[in-house]
């Protein structure tokens, strides 16, 4: 999950396709509903397509016409959890004195969110791994949304690109932290003492001690 140029908090839809209808929208949202309902409870391999439309209520081509394959939708269903994630963060801002503390903060409260779900969050995490070029507009979202996160928490609307350099590094961090403790191979604490020191460069680009934006 890297930082792009602009973030983006909007919910993509195929760029070669109109928006969703009131009724697709809702068929969209009964299928990632069910995707992380089977994902939470058995993890990658839960994730069945033919479960994943029985569940929504659908025809299994209606599922394969929304999500072309299994990685597609894990990776929507990541971005539709960060999305409820920015959201929650935008109505409960963090509240730390300079803007590492903020970003330190926000990255430990999502890290949280997806520790309450672990077969979840490792399903997601897992299918960002095997994601391919096909997956390529479905990940890049999922990274404009951690970048907006990110940068709404350092109170930026217009980064330079020494920021967005230091966003990026920090979105690494912070993927490869959820993995390896995903695996076994970090502990909580390890995670926070990782996630507190890449965020000290923020301290290097400047101007990273603005209030939150709200824009």
């Amino acid at each position: 999950m890297t930082a792009d140029a602009r973030p983006a908090a909007q919910p993509p839809t195929d760029r070669a396709t109109p928006p969703l209808t009131e009724r697709q929208e809702a068929r969209r949202r009964r299928i990632l509903h069910a995707s992380a309902q089977l994902a939470s409870r058995g993890g990658f391999e839960a994730v069945q397509m033919r479960e994943v439309a029985e569940a929504a209520g659908v025809a299994l081509g209606t599922l394969y016409r929304y999500f072309p394959s299994k990685i597609h939708l894990l990776v929507a269903t990541m971005q539709d959890q960060l999305q409820h994630m920015h959201s929650t963060l935008r109505k409960r801002p963090p509240a730390g004195d300079d803007a590492a503390q903020r970003v330190a903060e926000t990255l430990m409260r999502a890290f949280r969110a997806l520790q309450r779900e672990p077969h979840l969050a490792d399903a997601m995490v897992r299918a960002l791994t095997f994601a391919d070029r096909s997956v390529s507009p479905e990940v890049d979202t999922v990274s404009r949304l951690t970048t907006a996160i990110i940068l709404d928490a350092m109170g930026l609307e217009h980064p330079t690109p020494e920021q967005l350099s230091a966003v990026r590094v920090i979105e690494h961090t912070w993927h490869s932290a959820l993995i390896t403790w995903l695996s076994g191979r970090a502990s909580i604490a390890q995670v926070k003492i990782d996630i507190e020191t890449v965020c000290r460069l923020i301290d290097l680009t400047g101007e990273g001690g603005a209030a939150p934006w709200r824009g």
